[in-house]
């Protein structure tokens, strides 16, 4: 189990399928007032609508821990409007992309999400918009209010020496993973073949003897937007790899672009619309294939470079920057990066598990012979690996689990933090409860003094 991290005031509210699809209408009257904003009986029915949507059942005393999370959040609101704390339209767009793209993952596609709401994808968009823009400013301002808050040494020793020693939690085993990749080239007859395609289907499209969205769906290898006719929806900068970002920004609405070229593949795109800073693009992508000799070439080079690494003749770090074609990793001595962490500690369940396998019986700093593997491309490769460091599951410690106690260290200290600037603020910010909550113990802290 990892540690348990109490993280006090950084409620923000959800989105669900379940609160949209269960809302009500409901005789709106001010429950309460926070500064210039305004809390709605609707406000806090349809939070606890998703409440027993997700936690299965009723519980009354639920409304109170809602409405205290809501005063929270609009005194951040409010506060921010002071300060100008502000998002850019971009970020919310963003966001709501990325929202939607959730749901329709969840439902199974676009199609269905617009069944199940009796509306529109963009429909739904504006009316998320103003909750997902409320969202983003209360994450920002909680992050101008932390931002300056780290945990020092002494810091972490003190917090871990204040955990009951029959509450230090048990961690789980972990390893340190690093590899050497080797792709297998292509060849540029095979790079031209297939930007030649790619030139005739640009080419029939142009001069109308072919639809865009029909050749999407009928030659695409993405086959995600393949199903879409290539349609890959909103984004923004930095969302795409650069080579495929800086084609399908310089497009005009309906243009095609030039053949381009990513580690994807090659890809014909065409821009569909621009909204702002957002723009909406299909692509039809083909891959480059490769030869099993040019496979069978990767495994002999890194079945030499093992025994070398092995023999001791050149390090496992210098072989990996000279010698990897993961950029990912080459540089950082080949080691694997936890994304949702980001650091080289990995779970087993955070491993593939073919990997796992591989791996879960060598011995310490020892090079692996070839082991095959499918890149994020989709294509096979190479690699070699060798696991660093392995820890078996044990009770936490400073020497072992630093980092993570740091980290937890650091968001007791940042809750501090921010538990102080509430206590400040709501002394010098108008706070009113209607008297229906008049019985909520958890709301009594905001009259205090106030």
């Amino acid at each position: 189990m990892i540690l348990k991290r109490h993280i006090l005031f950084l409620f923000v509210f959800n989105i669900s399928l379940a609160t949209v699809s269960n809302s009500q209408e409901i005789v709106d009257q001010v429950m309460g007032v926070v500064g210039s904003k305004i809390i709605l009986k609707s406000d806090i029915e349809k939070q606890y609508i998703q409440f027993m949507a997700q936690a299965g059942g009723e519980a009354e005393e639920s409304k109170c821990v809602i409405f205290d999370q809501i005063i929270l959040q609009k005194l951040l609101l409010n506060q921010a409007e002071i300060d100008s704390v502000t998002v850019s339209d971009a970020q919310i767009e963003s966001e709501l992309d990325r929202r939607m793209r959730f749901y329709i993952q969840q439902i199974g596609s676009e199609k269905k999400l617009e069944e199940y709401f009796h509306t529109t994808i963009r429909e739904l968009k504006d009316e998320f918009r103003d909750v997902i823009k409320d969202q983003l400013v209360v994450q920002t301002m909680q992050s101008k209010i932390t931002k300056d808050i780290t945990a020092s040494p002494s810091d972490v020793r003190a917090y871990f020496e204040s955990i009951p020693p029959d509450s230090v939690p048990y961690m789980d085993a972990e390893l340190e993973i690093a590899q050497i990749v080797r792709k297998p080239a292509v060849s540029n007859e095979e790079k031209q073949a297939v930007r030649q395609q790619l030139e005739e289907y640009r080419r029939k499209i142009e001069s109308n003897e072919a639809d865009f969205a029909v050749y999407a769906a009928l030659y695409s290898e993405d086959p995600v937007s393949a199903k879409k006719g290539g349609d890959l929806g909103f984004f923004s900068r930095g969302t795409m790899v650069p080579e495929f970002e800086s084609a399908a920004f310089s497009l005009k609405p309906g243009q095609l672009s030039p053949i381009v070229e990513t580690k994807f593949g090659f890809h014909l795109l065409q821009l569909i619309e621009r909204r702002g800073e957002q723009i909406n693009v299909r692509h039809i992508l083909l891959q480059t294939k490769t030869d099993e000799a040019g496979i069978m070439k990767c495994y002999y080079f890194l079945d030499s470079l093992e025994k070398q690494i092995n023999s001791g003749s050149i390090s496992f770090d210098d072989a990996a920057a000279k010698f990897s074609d993961d950029e990912e990793t080459k540089n950082n001595g080949g080691l694997m990066i936890n994304p949702e962490t980001n650091t080289t500690k990995l779970s087993p369940d955070k491993i593939d598990r073919v990997l796992f396998f591989q791996v879960d019986t060598m011995a310490l700093n020892r090079t692996s012979a070839p082991l095959m593997m499918m890149t994020p491309e989709g294509k096979s490769a190479y690699r070699i690996v060798k696991v660093k460091t392995r820890t078996q599951p044990h009770k936490a410690n400073l020497k072992d689990d630093y980092q993570k106690i740091q980290e937890v260290a650091q968001m007791e200290k940042q809750n501090k933090t921010l538990s102080d600037w509430v206590k400040k603020k709501q002394q010098l910010t108008y706070i009113s409860i209607n008297q229906e909550y008049a019985d909520c113990e958890i709301l009594k802290h905001w009259s205090k003094n106030n």
